[in-house]
């Protein structure tokens, strides 16, 4: 009888499967560090009266072409698109993308279910985007955002300088909350549809003979969406770039005044502004402001977040005018500002309960539960470890303290509670525990 080849119903793979590229897993203790910036970011959004949204992840593809512009990067470059096959064989499938920004989902929303009945709204949504695009430090091509959008009709205040400069104080007091110290308010004001149009013309004409100098995306750009070229990164061109007209030559009286009285604000609540009049921002939708917060920590590529008004969208993808400002947060580079944090935000246990001998796995259980019902963090030992082997991994965990189960202990229904920092040990009653290590905090 011929042997048996073992390796031939060895079904193993060969390479070990891997997280795509441009994409991650988030691990303890980072994700603690996520969760921290959540939960700053909802309680800040709450004292602004932001509520949330949540948008498909994704979208018909005319909603981004129409909102987004055919000739942006994000669009001609970067979307992750499918034709769907739910449909008959017989008809033609629809065009699907994952979103690379929310903006238009929730204009679409918006538009949808008829919001402007409520007046002036406040959204905001936390969530991940996909972009694909050249990953590098803090960029994925499925990153997170968070963001907020404030829109509405016109007689609920929404064209308001005043809702653009609460969104940046907004912003600001959030970094403040954060602990992100030494950002930078890049602003600048775009125009409207006529101040752009013009402006556009201006720099058609300034490119014309220069072009072929640059790059070939600003080759591209020259021709078929000139205020483009403000995106372009390479070293090389941007001395041609400098040289170019600015937006702020080709402004009318309305959107001029509109951009001093939103930095009049700022000024009047103390947050300090740095005018950028060659910020335009990547997505054809920006109308009049457009800012970026700016951190060193990251950087060349040092934007934390950005956004600016939109007040067309709305009339763009079918609806009623809705002028709106918002912004986007890419939060793998907020949560990269904060990297040497991640240790001080990851919760640990107050206690460790550790078990000493059989049975005492089902009284460290009904312990944990009486604690835990306090809001207590406890760490679950075995019966089957040593006492020195608890004491080990209840200080490799960071517990506050470790509370001995033992038979002795059960029936006498008072335990020994150690303070792994002060050395402390006393008897505690175990109507009295849970207060003992709340005390302790």
């Amino acid at each position: 009888m011929p042997g048996i080849d073992a390796s031939a119903n060895d079904q193993r793979p060969t390479t070990m499967l891997k997280a795509v590229r441009g994409t991650r897993d988030l691990l303890p203790p980072e994700t603690a560090l996520w969760n921290f910036v959540e939960a700053a970011v909802r309680d800040v959004f709450r004292a602004y009266n932001f509520h949330e949204i949540r948008t498909p992840i994704f979208e018909e593809t005319q909603l981004f072409s129409r909102a987004v512009g055919e000739e942006t990067d994000v669009v001609s470059k970067e979307m992750y698109t499918w034709e769907d096959r739910t449909r008959a064989e017989s008809e033609k499938g629809q065009s699907l993308t994952l979103r690379p920004e929310n903006t238009a989902g929730v204009v679409r929303a918006y538009i949808e279910h008829k919001l402007w009945d409520r007046g002036l709204n406040k959204l905001y949504y936390i969530g991940p985007q996909f972009r694909r695009e050249r990953p590098q430090k803090g960029r994925y091509r499925q990153f997170y955002q968070i963001g907020a959008e404030m829109l509405g009709p016109a007689t609920a205040g929404s064209e308001s300088p005043a809702r653009d400069a609460e969104i940046l104080e907004l912003l600001a007091t959030l970094l403040d909350r954060l602990g992100i110290e030494n950002w930078t308010l890049e602003l600048n004001s775009i125009g409207c549809a006529n101040d752009r149009a013009k402006y556009n013309e201006a720099l058609r004409k300034a490119l014309e003979p220069v072009a072929a100098k640059m790059c070939a995306d600003c080759q591209r750009r020259a021709v078929t969406n000139p205020l483009r070229v403000f995106d372009c990164k390479v070293p090389e061109d941007q001395p041609i770039i400098e040289e170019l007209p600015r937006i702020s030559q080709y402004l009318d009286e309305p959107c001029r005044k509109h951009f001093e009285q939103v930095q009049e604000i700022l000024n009047a609540v103390g947050v300090a502004v740095h005018v950028n009049d060659r910020l335009v921002r990547g997505l054809d939708y920006y109308t009049r402001t457009a800012f970026e917060f700016t951190h060193g920590a990251l950087g060349a590529q040092n934007a934390i977040l950005g956004g600016g008004r939109y007040d067309g969208l709305s009339e763009m993808l079918g609806g009623p005018s809705a002028p709106g400002i918002g912004f986007a947060i890419g939060e793998d580079r907020l949560v990269l500002a904060l990297k040497e944090n991640a240790e001080a935000v990851q919760p640990k246990p107050d206690v460790y309960i550790a078990p000493l001998g059989a049975g005492m796995d089902r009284e460290a259980a009904r312990l944990a539960r009486e604690l835990r019902r306090h809001d207590l963090i406890a760490e679950l030992g075995d019966e089957t470890f040593r006492l020195k082997k608890s004491f080990e991994v209840a200080s490799k965990l960071g517990a506050r303290f470790i509370l001995i189960v033992g038979e002795n202990e059960v029936k006498a229904g008072a335990f020994a509670l150690k303070n792994l920092e002060s050395g402390e040990q006393v008897s505690v009653a175990r109507a009295e525990l849970a207060r003992k290590i709340q005390a302790g905090h």
